[in-house]
């Protein structure tokens, strides 16, 4: 009953917010209450939300904070010698745009942490996007995969570090399988770029290409940056942050919390203009903390009301006792609608678990449910209760229907294919 009950409401949040009947905070929110009460544990549902609540609230403040300091950084055009760079290699090529995007987006996402891996991607891409009327969900897509097969893969990254802690593990042994999977799939992450980027190609108007060209190689195209002792002072302190970020000297809502102060004294002066700035920032940033919050009251609720559990329980029995040395390739397909749908915590605390459990007793190592339970990681960034995913289709100002629309196909089969990689290198065996 309960896992009926949680598939059917994880089908309905995807239906009513793709077909916008509903917002994405309205939906989040409605779909498992309403499951809640269904199930009888209206009583506990106050709890549930609590609980919930806990675990994302200290993210949501850390995304205040972290929008408040770079889009003060925009505000002073920290980022703009650096997309100024970008656009005259890409030379007015959507399709050298796409391709850069990717490589970046990769790159940076060796940070681990992606709240600072959308702001640098989109600091450096998105004016460009807009320059040449690219799709910026174009951008969106592409970081979003290579955040999930990078940081979600790296024993750092965060997601996979639960993986290896809740099941004992190395992460030398962990990760040294995974090098190659990784690989592959970041390659194939840069080929969907340049098919995206063909297909960009050809819906511009060649006109306005050309006339941006043009600009390009006169120089008209950017407006000149004086790189004074602001900027100087923006920059030392960004790097900082980010030495301070790679290092966790700090949690990261501290170091953006403490970060914002000097950037505010350096870049605006006047208390007055301090507040104006605030409350233009706010437009960005109120929007992605409701909406992380409402994720932690879908999460609160499917996780403590069993929900999630009787669901993995389910997919499971699927599995006849003459498949079980299948488990670990089935680990992987389970693992991308579960990470769509799931948070981190629920999913790699609750599921995985379970999962290498049922594995031990076909003496299966731990070590490839965890790598196989990290290849969901691209969905899980593309979907509701991925907190940095609101941070960036709010940079964007994309609705959440239309960036899963765009996305989600792209998603899948990178994942299928990270799925393949994975079987192929032995990172995930079948036998």
């Amino acid at each position: 009953m309960l896992a009926l009950l949680g598939f059917a409401t994880l089908g309905s949040f995807m239906l009513l917010v793709m077909r916008k009947h509903l917002s994405a905070f309205t939906a989040i929110m409605l779909t498992p209450i309403a499951a809640a009460l269904v199930a009888g544990k209206g009583a506990r549902l106050g709890d549930m939300i609590m609980n919930g609540l806990d675990t994302v609230a200290p993210t949501a403040a850390l995304l205040l904070f972290a929008v408040l300091y770079f889009g003060l950084m925009m505000e002073a055009k920290l980022f703009e010698p650096v997309c100024q760079a970008i656009v005259r290699a890409s030379r007015g090529d959507p399709v050298r745009v796409c391709v850069g995007t990717a490589v970046l987006a990769l790159c940076v996402a060796l940070d681990g942490d992606g709240t600072t891996s959308y702001m640098i991607v989109c600091s450096a891409f998105l004016p460009i996007y807009r320059r040449l009327g690219m799709n910026p969900l174009i951008l969106a897509t592409v970081s979003a995969m290579a955040l999930g097969t990078i940081s979600g893969t790296t024993p750092w990254g965060g997601a996979a570090t639960r993986g290896i802690s809740v099941l004992h593990l190395s992460a030398t042994e962990y990760f040294v399988h995974m090098l190659g999977p990784m690989a592959l799939t970041s390659l194939a992450i840069i080929a969907v770029a340049y098919w995206l980027g063909l297909r960009e190609r050809r819906k511009l108007d060649s006109g306005t290409l050309a006339a941006f060209q043009l600009d390009i190689a006169s120089g008209e195209a950017f407006e000149p940056v004086t790189a004074d002792w602001r900027m100087w002072c923006n920059a030392a302190l960004t790097v900082l942050l980010m030495v301070l970020l790679v290092l966790e000297a700090a949690d990261l809502l501290v170091l953006f919390m403490v970060a914002f102060v000097p950037a505010l004294l350096i870049n605006v002066r006047t208390i007055g203009d301090q507040q104006e700035l605030i409350k233009r920032q706010a437009a960005n940033a109120v929007p992605v903390m409701i909406l992380v919050l409402a994720a932690g009251v879908f999460t609160g609720i499917m996780t403590d009301s069993g929900m999630i559990k009787a669901m993995a329980d389910a997919a499971l029995a699927v599995v006849p006792d003459s498949m079980g040395n299948l488990i670990p390739l089935f680990t992987a397909i389970l693992a991308l609608p579960l990470g769509f749908f799931m948070s981190n915590d629920g999913y790699w605390f609750g599921v995985v678990p379970v999962l290498a459990e049922s594995a031990a007793h076909y003496g299966i190592d731990a070590n490839q449910i965890a790598r196989a339970g990290a290849i969901g990681q691209i969905l899980h960034m593309m979907g509701p209760t991925s907190a940095p995913l609101w941070v960036l289709l709010g940079l964007v100002k994309a609705e959440l229907g239309d960036f899963q629309k765009h996305a989600l196909r792209w998603g899948v089969l990178v994942s299928l294919g990270y799925i393949a990689f994975a079987v192929l290198t032995g990172a995930v065996t079948v036998t």
